[in-house]
């Protein structure tokens, strides 16, 4: 059984290998990567690496043969993700990789998030490909909103623009760990799972978290999408991914990331990361 990860190297694919050793022995798992480089710690723990990138259609179909389950994490450069999920989907069909796993978005099918039509777009083009699939349907990681926490402690706010929606994010861990259980076991042929923390929070709450980890009164200041938006292009983000991080709170405040979903507590077999964990371990590590 050889398992077969893209962007290997990247912060989800490294904890989805580090699961699936786990569940299985490094001889089954491939890596697929477009910068080798990134890759010696992969190598030095035996498990083979193999040129993949996206942009370089030649590589992709060599580099799937042999392989029985792959894991397509989606890409991250939002505009350019369906013609190049759709170049790994044919290559794997051109391959012969029977089942493709995909990283998708928390009820994709439905997500007013912008981010959800590359989505959709993708989870129609492997339905379509005649391969066994399941999607992981990931709600956001509770990491992206921790990525400034120490700027929030700094200054005793946290922005948004959230109002009080309730979040109900895991942690990058808890989506690794469900991935893996999926690829190393069976059963999950043309499955579809919505996959949320077992916990919901709203960024009111996440600030009074952040006051008791950090000994510190925090704040939670809400915005307008406008004001939000000005203040994370102040802060140097660039404008994409400020659009993103905007459109989800927006979002959110009606009721885009919240879930009673348990089926990723039921795949890992425990409930996930509670958020104020997290914070802790950003905090005291």
């Amino acid at each position: 059984m050889k398992i077969a990860i893209t962007g290997a190297t990247g912060q989800l694919g490294q904890l989805v290998i580090e699961k699936l050793l786990k569940e299985t022995t490094a001889e089954n798992i491939v890596a697929l990567v477009r910068n080798s480089g990134k890759a010696e710690d992969l190598k030095n723990q035996g498990i083979e690496v193999r040129h993949f990138d996206y942009d370089a259609p030649e590589s992709l179909t060599p580099a799937l043969h042999g392989i029985d389950k792959l894991l397509l994490i989606s890409a991250n450069e939002i505009g350019r993700r369906t013609p190049q999920h759709k170049a790994v989907i044919d290559a794997a069909k051109q391959a012969g990789v029977p089942y493709i796993a995909y990283t998708s978005l928390l009820r994709a099918d439905t997500s007013p998030l912008g981010l959800a039509q590359e989505h959709r777009e993708t989870e129609a083009l492997i339905q379509a490909s005649g391969l066994k699939y399941t999607f992981l349907r990931n709600n956001w990681y509770s990491e992206n909103y921790l990525a400034g926490i120490a700027h929030t402690v700094e200054t005793g706010t946290l922005l948004g623009a959230a109002q009080e929606g309730k979040i109900s994010s895991a942690s990058r861990q808890d989506y690794a760990e469900a991935a893996a259980k999926v690829l190393s076991s069976e059963g999950h042929d043309h499955k579809i799972y919505e996959l949320a923390g077992s916990e919901s929070f709203t960024l009111s709450d996440l600030a009074g978290f952040i006051s008791q980890a950090a000994n510190k009164e925090i704040s939670y200041h809400d915005l307008s999408a406008e004001e939000y938006t000005q203040g994370l292009i102040q802060a140097g983000l660039p404008a994409g991914l400020v659009d993103v991080i905007v459109d989800a709170d927006i979002q959110a405040a009606q009721g885009a990331m919240f879930s009673e979903s348990k089926d990723l507590e039921n795949l890992i077999g425990h409930q996930s990361t509670r958020i104020q964990d997290t914070v802790k371990a950003l905090l005291h590590k």
